[in-house]
């Protein structure tokens, strides 16, 4: 594979693996949902404009999903103390460990696909998994690095 091809092979392979995982797994919560909660986990609170901005989608979309997060006891929101007007998300420990057995739930459901691959596979999706969390954290306005 060239270099150019492998950035969109490991994202469109990410994608399937999760509608994989969900689909085996029975799991019908929406995909932003965990990506959200990962969010807030890896980055701590985010304004809604910015989880909006992360998640490619509306302002208002993100309000509803918050608000549907903020009723199952996964997030919390709460004024940001400089501007009056923005509210702050954070994920709650309930969020965290919903986010923990998501994972748990996923990786059970995909590890018999992977179960024949050797120590030196297993390490290249190591070192590729450690690039891939330091090439994905939001920063503080939202953008990606």
């Amino acid at each position: 594979m060239n270099r150019i091809d492998v950035i969109p092979s490991l994202v469109l392979s990410g994608y399937a693996l999760g509608r994989i995982a969900a689909q085996d797994a029975g799991n019908d919560a929406p995909a932003a949902q965990w990506r959200i909660l990962n969010l807030l986990e890896r980055s701590g609170p985010k304004r809604v404009g910015e989880l909006a901005a992360a998640a490619r989608t509306t302002q208002p979309g993100m309000t509803r999903l918050i608000g549907n997060l903020e009723r199952e006891g996964l997030v919390l929101r709460s004024p940001v103390p400089e501007d009056s007007r923005a509210i702050a998300v954070e994920i709650t420990d309930a969020g965290s460990d919903a986010l923990s057995a998501w994972r748990a739930e996923f990786r059970d459901t995909l590890a018999p696909r992977f179960a024949a691959l050797d120590d030196d596979d297993w390490s290249a999706l190591t070192r590729a998994a450690e690039i891939l969390a330091a090439h994905t954290v939001i920063e503080s306005t939202g953008a990606q690095r």
